[in-house]
């Protein structure tokens, strides 16, 4: 009998959970509803909502009437001023780790320090972070940018991470950029999900033959479980959903380990495990 292992931690985290949860809230209700960008990096569940009449714009000025739902990964400080100018019924699920890094760059930046943000610069929770600072960012996301990077000798940087960007990874930049001499403000603002999910992902892809990673594909937390997997254990799958299990390689395995990134509903999580136990 194979031994098939779960997660912990796999699955919708709290702002997922708290997003989704608000969009079928507000579809159920009968309003006309849609969110600016899908509400989540989750094929499936954008379907789903899509069958319940939820759309998804991509302006502020493709919706005049209904709800506008911003979604989990925040917005830009002007996109948000749109929207709440055009006078409708707005709903904010932007999840609060990532209001308290628009918080933080309004604020720093506003003293006079350059934002330099941890992530990746086409992800939308970046560009809406990036949208909150009052003279610019700089986005870093690998160890050539940080060391090319430099600024003025006297100006002074706060440095801020994308919530689900690899937590190694953000020590090591964060200590590239401190070794330039500069006076630096850095916190830590990856999520406490994420770096349980990251420590657990690499210990049980550490123990087991195969390793199988749920996630939407353009789920920027799903691929980085992908890339902590893949490094510990060769034979590491990325898929959607259970329609994309490998079975007739997992048959060659006497051990799995199952893990999916914050957007991956529990349905989904689900069939998975019992395709794998069958």
């Amino acid at each position: 009998m194979r031994e098939v292992e779960l997660a912990k931690t796999a699955g919708f985290c709290f702002g997922v959970k708290r997003a989704v949860e608000l969009v079928y809230q507000e579809a159920e209700a009968g309003q006309k509803v849609c969110t600016y960008g899908p509400i989540i990096h989750n094929e499936e569940v954008v379907a789903d909502l899509e069958k319940k009449g939820v759309r998804v714009i991509h302006k502020p000025e493709e919706e005049n009437d209904g709800t506008v739902i911003i979604r989990s990964h925040g917005v830009s400080k002007d996109i948000y001023d749109a929207f709440e100018n055009r006078g409708g019924n707005v709903v904010d699920a932007t999840c609060p780790f990532v209001k308290k890094i628009h918080k933080i760059v309004k604020e720093q930046s506003s003293e006079g320090r350059k934002i330099l943000v941890i992530g990746n610069p086409n992800h939308p929770e970046v560009e809406g972070i990036v949208g909150w600072s009052e003279n610019g960012a700089v986005v870093i996301e690998d160890e050539k940018q940080a060391q090319e990077f430099s600024a003025g000798e006297d100006e002074k940087l706060c440095i801020v991470a994308q919530t689900t960007f690899n937590y190694k990874k953000f020590k090591e930049l964060v200590e590239i950029i401190s070794k330039k001499g500069y006076d630096i403000l850095a916190v830590n603002t990856i999520c406490n999900a994420t770096e349980e999910r990251q420590t657990e992902a690499r210990k049980l892809s550490a123990r087991v033959d195969a390793m199988i990673v749920i996630g939407g594909k353009t789920s920027s937390n799903s691929q980085k479980l992908y890339e902590i997997c893949k490094n510990q254990c060769e034979n590491t799958y990325f898929i959607q959903t259970v329609k994309d299990l490998p079975l007739d390689e997992l048959e060659n395995f006497q051990s799995l380990g199952i893990t999916a990134g914050a957007s991956t509903p529990n349905n989904i999580i689900q069939e998975v495990l019992l395709a794998c136990r069958k």
